[in-house]
């Protein structure tokens, strides 16, 4: 599945001569040598991930998974993923690894840019509709994984907003190059605006989110939709986002081994779903570089020990200057993929019931909640209708963390 100038690609990408040496690294599917963290000459973070977060690390490299940087993307799509590894956490702690009460779910089959897409449809329970409806956006570098796989954080923001979520399988690199998630992405938007009332939703009261290549799409797709004349979304949930295409930030110097997401693991992915080095700096996938005026409020979710860090960083900071509400919270000793989590990190759990209820402030038209951090303006955010009758949100169900989760 190589393709002609992998290696030109890559040093356009990100810019200096180190990243000409990581593309070879992808292209000849050689493993990088053990380091601490960092790369070679540079400091790594000497941030240590928490017990909880380092028991699914643990699991996973028990399991004796491979980089996925070092296989083609079918061989990396059987690799053990981090739900694999909660799931190993809850069995070695003899906890059941079925989903927690709260939701309910089914598969359902949407309209996307080129045909049919699955989609998973989960619904809190007892709670009474039309209730607002969360166009949610799986991870894995737009190359792997599903909507099963990222199942826990799309559970935890049914729970937590009080919402229906649809969560798309869009279709994957390389079998179907950039924009073909983007396009996907935009129509299961379209999708919901239609038939939000089909599935028990409420077509006014529509947000956006997603996590990693989600998160990305979850921006992308509002920055389509304005550009469309497509209704804002209420609000939008970026959970440690691809935001630019410089493989050179500080967090990539000083989590360039992290797992379970490192440089070249990034470096992997932009090799397979890109066209051409034109793609890379398309707005849609450097958001860093895009037009973000007009957006609905965004919330940013950050792991501390994650490559990806800077660039959300870069990207609430370029939401602020543009005059769109932001604001980003970040979880000490938390790596990429930690968010759908909850069943065995704490923080994960933290990081949903946060996330839920900036969504559910927003879907039920009161004013978002703050922590004060810069780039949140206070008051209702703009286009935030008032409450209508019959619309206050019900009571949040209580955690239970004696169950477990799968994904």
């Amino acid at each position: 599945m190589a393709r002609t100038g992998t290696g030109r690609r890559m040093m356009w990408l990100a810019g200096v001569t180190a990243a000409a040496a990581l593309a070879g690294v992808a292209q000849a599917q050689m493993p990088m040598a053990p380091m601490p963290q960092g790369q070679p000459g540079i400091p790594a973070s000497g941030a240590q991930p928490s017990p909880d977060n380092q028991a699914v690390l643990d699991a996973l490299r028990a399991m004796g998974t491979k980089p996925f940087y070092t296989l083609d993307p079918i061989a990396a799509r059987q690799q053990p993923s981090f739900t694999d590894g909660v799931i190993a956490v809850l069995r070695a702690q003899g906890r059941p690894t079925t989903p927690p009460p709260g939701t309910t779910e089914r598969n359902i089959s949407i309209r996307g840019a080129a045909g049919p897409l699955n989609a998973l449809l989960i619904t809190p329970t007892n709670a009474r509709g039309p209730l607002p409806v969360v166009v949610y956006y799986h991870g894995g570098g737009w190359v792997l994984a599903d909507s099963k796989v990222y199942a826990g954080g799309a559970r935890g923001i049914a729970r937590n907003a009080q919402a229906i979520v649809v969560s798309v399988d869009y279709r994957r690199a390389p079998e179907a190059s950039f924009p073909a998630q983007h396009d996907d992405a935009l129509a299961a938007y379209r999708w919901v605006l239609s038939n939000a009332r089909s599935i028990g939703g409420d077509p006014s009261r529509v947000a956006l989110a997603g996590e990693s290549a989600g998160g990305n799409l979850a921006v992308a797709t509002a920055m389509q939709a304005r550009d469309a004349g497509l209704p804002q979304p209420r609000a939008i949930l970026s959970v440690y986002p691809v935001a630019g295409n410089d493989l050179n930030t500080p967090s990539y110097q000083d989590s360039s081994n992290a797992m379970p997401l490192g440089r070249a693991g990034m470096a992997w992915f932009f090799r397979y779903v890109p066209r051409s080095p034109q793609d890379v700096m398309d707005p849609r996938m450097n958001l860093v570089g895009a037009n973000l005026q007009g957006l609905a409020p965004v919330t940013i979710v950050a792991a501390q020990i994650d490559p990806l860090r800077s660039e959300g960083e870069q990207l609430a900071a370029r939401l602020q200057q543009q005059g769109v509400q932001v604001e980003r919270r970040e979880y000490p000793g938390t790596t990429h993929e930690f968010f759908g989590a909850d069943a065995v990190i704490a923080a994960a759990g933290q990081a949903q019931q946060y996330a839920g209820a900036r969504l559910r402030a927003a879907l039920y038209g009161q004013a978002m909640p703050m922590s004060g951090s810069p780039g949140m303006a206070p008051g209702m955010a703009p286009g935030m209708a008032p409450p209508a009758d019959g619309m206050a949100p019900p009571p949040l169900p209580p955690a239970d963390r004696s169950r477990g989760e799968r994904g």
